[in-house]
């Protein structure tokens, strides 16, 4: 289906130079921006004209949006596009889409149009392109503002009939105009329907037989309205994702962020504060008692960095040597916290230097590099130069093995992912 967006702008949006390409990466965190017609087509005709839409704005009008942390009412002139879904406005028509801008502080906060944004921000052909110009060989990504990061939008749908049928259309997008045109390039990463685990189950059994092979689902749901990990409510999903080896993939703020006090720079306070909400998350599945009935669960932790991975491992240690000698804590089973953490789930980072330097406590084949292209903190597209870096940090000291786990064997595994011949 052929997108109908301005041409981009050029003045920003220019190709850089290739990048010379020493390592094969596989980005486990990339993003899409649902394109125009993402949902056209794609719904049962009775409900094919309430899909998600994008609209232009008349001169003067007025959107709310977001901006650091707090809503506020901004007027925007004609050509503002925006989704439009059950009566509501979604205005991050292309959430921090600004990848490929040459001063990230010169840039609006957020794109007002597609033509503000890289083709590949939202077109499969335009997004393989400037993985070559980076040299990423493959990428698995999570959805953008209209669906939120783990389908929220959708599950919290006024017509839950509606909403189910657009998570579905969602993953036939992502399956059609994605993945299954290259197959080799695109790890499927699917949504789920959050409200109600069995449907939820359903979609992630007819997502694997057509290849996807990871789920977005939120870190913390009981902070969307969701039961709690541990209630049992979410069995129906985990077993489905044991049975299919679907990855379970936890993004940071898809169930939203720490609640902060009004006032202050609170979008600097959230983005320095994503590795404290992994950490929340981590421990919140660590004690649910979920690994115990699914132990072949794989749980991977998004753009949370890995900084905090060591101290909680060494925190649980702690917690079982002391607290558990008085018999109060409520664990059962023959492995330990710190053992489970270090067997069912995984870790993400962009660029966490200091930890690599005792990547040895974690290890190499529990992380996973990512570039999370199109936001504003990616690496793209000098990625290649960033493990150049880990690769000559002395005090590191990592092996050709290590790098090799860091940037594609890791993910590869955990993914079940094709590697380029040269690479396996």
């Amino acid at each position: 289906m052929a997108t109908t967006h301005r041409d981009p702008v050029p003045d920003f949006l220019q190709d850089p130079d290739p990048r010379a390409v020493r390592y094969t990466i596989v980005s486990a965190d990339d993003h899409v921006v649902e394109a125009p017609d993402t949902f056209v087509g794609r719904l049962p005709g009775r409900l094919a004209d309430r899909a998600p839409r994008i609209v232009e704005l008349d001169v003067g009008t007025e959107v709310s949006r977001t901006h650091q942390g707090l809503p506020t009412i901004v007027t925007h002139k004609a050509g503002r596009q925006v989704w439009e879904y059950e009566g509501k406005i979604f205005a991050q028509v292309g959430l921090n889409a600004v990848v490929g801008h040459s001063d990230y502080a010169a840039q609006r906060f957020e794109p007002t149009s597609f033509a503000e944004m890289r083709p590949g921000c939202f077109e499969a052909d335009a997004r393989v392109r400037d993985m070559d110009l980076a040299g990423i060989w493959s990428s698995m990504n999570f959805p953008s503002s209209i669906a939120g990061f783990c389908g929220s939008v959708f599950s919290a749908s006024d017509d839950k009939e509606l909403g189910h049928a657009v998570m579905g259309a969602w993953n036939d997008w992502m399956h059609d105009e994605w993945c299954a045109r290259y197959p080799a390039r695109f790890i499927g990463a699917g949504l789920t329907w959050l409200a109600d685990p069995r449907l939820g189950a359903a979609e992630i059994r007819r997502n694997a037989e057509r290849g996807f092979r990871a789920v977005t689902m939120p870190e913390l749901p009981h902070w969307l309205g969701y039961p709690e990990v541990h209630t049992g409510y979410w069995d129906p999903i985990l077993d489905a994702c044991e049975e299919t080896d679907t990855a379970i993939c936890l993004h940071v703020g898809s169930s939203g962020m720490l609640p902060l006090p009004p006032g202050g720079p609170r979008f600097e306070k959230n983005i320095t504060l994503f590795p404290a909400v992994s950490l929340l998350a981590a421990t919140e599945w660590v004690w649910s008692g979920v690994f115990q009935r699914f132990p072949g669960l794989k749980v991977v932790m998004s753009e949370g960095g890995i900084g905090w991975v060591p101290m909680l491992l060494d925190r649980l240690d702690y917690i079982m040597d002391h607290a558990g000698k008085g018999g109060d804590l409520q664990w059962a089973g023959e492995l330990s916290p710190s053992e489970v953490l270090l067997r069912n789930f995984w870790f993400c980072m962009l660029d966490d230097p200091s930890t690599l330097r005792v990547l040895d406590r974690i290890g190499s084949d529990r992380v996973m590099m990512e570039v999370d292209y199109p936001h504003s903190d990616s690496t793209w597209p000098d990625c290649q130069a960033v493990v150049e870096r880990w690769e000559r940090d002395p005090q590191a000291s990592l092996s050709g093995d290590q790098i090799a786990d860091l940037t594609h064997r890791t993910a590869a595994r955990v993914f079940r992912a094709p590697l380029p011949p040269e690479a396996e």
